[in-house]
């Protein structure tokens, strides 16, 4: 009786140790398997996502070369490096939200007790920005040009502003 209980014993260890292997090396090629598959999705997604971020930039000063090339002619005896006037710029037209009675460029007068205030800027190319403001309850973007004066100053003027329905 003895021996039939060790023999039993014998092949139900075995028959685990052969589970247990088979389980253990298949769980590794389906974590490889899966790991692949992972791998495959997020590079997909990774393209997809530059692809889309080149697209959103295409309207932006700091990617396009023609736009570039004016403030940085070969001619020129006096160049602006667009790295720096990004945000000078974005900084001059925000500096403008102090006013008492609000961003004078919002292209909007004031409706209630709050003043316009622009909240973001995108800067286009070398002559336009399109901004977003609000006063905390009505929101709109306004179309600016902007130039950049002899003395290093920047002016705006408002081309069209639009304020959208509460």
């Amino acid at each position: 009786m003895k021996k039939s209980f060790l023999l039993y014993l014998f092949i139900l260890v075995l028959l685990l140790n052969v589970f247990t292997y088979m389980y253990l090396s298949k769980e590794l090629d389906f974590e490889q398997k899966k790991f692949a598959n992972l791998e495959k999705r997020m590079k997909e997604n990774l393209e997809k996502n530059t692809a889309l971020l080149a697209d959103a930039n295409y309207f932006s000063l700091a990617k396009n070369e023609n736009a570039q090339n004016y403030f940085n002619p070969d001619n020129a005896t006096k160049t602006i490096q667009v790295e720096k006037l990004i945000p000078f710029v974005t900084e001059k037209l925000l500096d403008l939200n102090s006013n008492p009675k609000g961003n004078p460029f919002v292209g909007q007068d004031q409706i209630g007790a709050n003043k316009f205030i622009i909240n973001k800027v995108r800067i286009l190319n070398h002559r336009w920005i399109i901004a977003d403001f609000s006063d905390g309850e009505y929101w709109g973007e306004v179309l600016l040009k902007y130039f950049i004066n002899e003395d290093e100053t920047v002016s705006f003027e408002t081309i069209q502003s639009l304020l959208y329905q509460k």
